[in-house]
């Protein structure tokens, strides 16, 4: 289980707001040593948080026995190779009209092997047309939940090897 997670924006504060609108929760300033950087709270039972840092910023090991360093560094222009899947409370079109009015790209689409049939469906929701975050609408997040299972997971790959030694 993911509790949190930090992702970098041109604009923490807007990217906060927005993140909260699709958790149904609230965003603040984040309430730790790095200014301009703001968080998106869920409310959940779990926890569950956004830290939203300006893109301006790195994290750095911290030295000897020192905690994670923020430390200035250059602006990203670029994409990131990351991203979350995170269920969500909005349902698809509300996660839409919101991507819609932000201006940020949001499509749906189905995962799965080239090929075959989708195992789950998700939104992709580009924050600042940059960072990707996959929206699970409460509705769909049991295909991903009831696939996504080591049995399930174990079977696939002996299907797989069983296909190349043919």
């Amino acid at each position: 289980m993911i509790h949190h997670i930090s992702i970098p924006a041109r604009d923490p504060v807007r990217v906060a707001a927005v993140l909260a609108e699709l958790m149904n929760g609230r965003d603040f300033p984040f309430s730790g040593p790095l200014p301009g950087a703001h968080m998106a709270m869920s409310g959940d039972p779990q926890g569950t948080m956004i830290e939203v840092y300006p893109d301006t910023i790195t994290l750095a090991p911290g030295e000897d026995e020192a905690q994670v360093a923020f430390t200035p560094g250059p602006p990203t222009t670029g994409y990131f190779p990351f991203h979350a899947l995170i269920s969500v409370p909005l349902d698809r079109a509300a996660i839409e009209r919101i991507g819609a009015r932000e201006g940020w790209r949001t499509k749906f689409f189905g995962r799965g092997a080239p090929g075959k049939p989708p195992v789950f469906h998700l939104l992709e929701f580009w924050v600042e047309n940059r960072v990707m975050l996959e929206l699970a609408p409460s509705d769909l997040v049991h295909e991903y939940a009831s696939f996504m299972q080591i049995s399930r997971i174990e079977a696939l790959m002996r299907e797989r090897a069983d296909a190349a030694a043919k």
